[in-house]
């Protein structure tokens, strides 16, 4: 069995209420473009090295500022030849004076209201210009056996909110906490967000969350045990600082390592598109990478001088 590697990056304006709540462009720059590590350099990046990522690109900020900045969004990952799917942050669709009537979570309606929610969203992102999903990633993972019901309705095959690490709340899908392997759920394949041990708990493949050597040995894990896809999540914002104003040097690095070793490795880890995985083993016993103390302290110190320095930098 080949293991694929999934590389998802969720693509989203961040909200932010208050005065200047409205203007789209600034919204755009600092998560979208984030001190010019953002979609456009990860794009770049992606192309050096041959690869295929999914954009999960929520299309609801079209709400406030109409299509166009959607457009902007979606056309440079379409014309690199990369794949888009759709994502989804419900207080858009409530949004008026910087401040929104609608719940944060998606999975705080039910499962009518999650239909025509995720309906709307799906005709949203397929006007800006993107053939029609197949795939599904809520906002902060925030789905529920409700939300797989309404995908299955609509004609989703997949959705990739499982995240074990933030279960049972935001991520509340009625599969067990260390599922990561695909697996057929409420009418839909569920394609869950890889997750590590971590000590008495787990993490969630993350790349601002995770080191360099925890994905590479994960990934070579998934391989040993048969595990048929390995899914790692980033954000656009992700390599920036939480401030939008300068590079993460240390997330820049593990984006670029990263890259390079599924370069390096594609014959034994290809990466793909959702759209690809027809084919995809399910059922398979999940068996998550064991904690090695030494591999939890080389991302402790990454994390310290991320938090440190890379973080304060701009």
């Amino acid at each position: 069995m080949t293991t694929r590697v999934l590389v998802t990056i969720d693509t989203e304006l961040t909200w932010r209420p208050g005065e200047g709540w409205n203007d789209w462009q600034s919204s755009y720059e600092r998560s979208y473009e984030a001190a010019g590590v953002g979609v456009g350099y990860q794009l770049r990046i992606l192309a050096q090295h041959a690869l295929k990522a999914c954009f999960f690109v929520d299309p609801v900020p079209a709400c406030v500022y109409g299509i166009e900045p959607i457009k902007r969004m979606v056309d440079p990952i379409l014309s690199a030849g990369q794949e888009v799917q759709l994502h989804l942050h419900p207080q858009w669709f409530g949004a008026a004076d910087g401040q929104t009537t609608s719940a944060f979570e998606l999975n705080e309606y039910d499962e009518q209201a999650q239909r025509d929610l995720i309906a709307r969203a799906r005709d949203l992102l397929v006007e800006a210009g993107v053939p029609e999903p197949v795939a599904f990633r809520a906002g902060s993972y925030a789905a529920n056996s409700d939300t797989l019901r309404a995908l299955a309705s609509l004609g989703f095959r997949y959705d990739s909110s499982h995240n074990g690490h933030q279960h049972p709340w935001p991520s509340a899908i009625d599969l067990p906490v260390d599922q990561t392997t695909p697996i057929e759920h409420h009418g839909i394949v569920e394609i869950p967000v890889t997750l590590i041990s971590d000590g008495s708990s787990s993490r969630h493949l993350q790349i601002c969350a995770v080191s360099m050597n925890e994905l590479r040995a994960a990934i070579e894990h998934a391989d040993q045990a048969s595990q048929p896809v390995v899914n790692i999540v980033s954000h656009s914002f992700e390599l920036a600082n939480r401030f939008g104003t300068a590079p993460n040097r240390v997330h820049v690095r593990r984006f670029e390592a990263l890259c390079d070793y599924l370069s390096r490795e594609r014959a034994r880890f290809p990466t793909a598109f959702f759209s690809e995985l027809h084919d995809i083993d399910l059922d398979i016993p999940s068996q998550l990478l064991p904690s090695m103390s030494w591999r939890r302290l080389g991302r402790l110190v990454e994390q310290i001088w991320s938090n440190q320095v890379a973080e304060r930098a701009g």
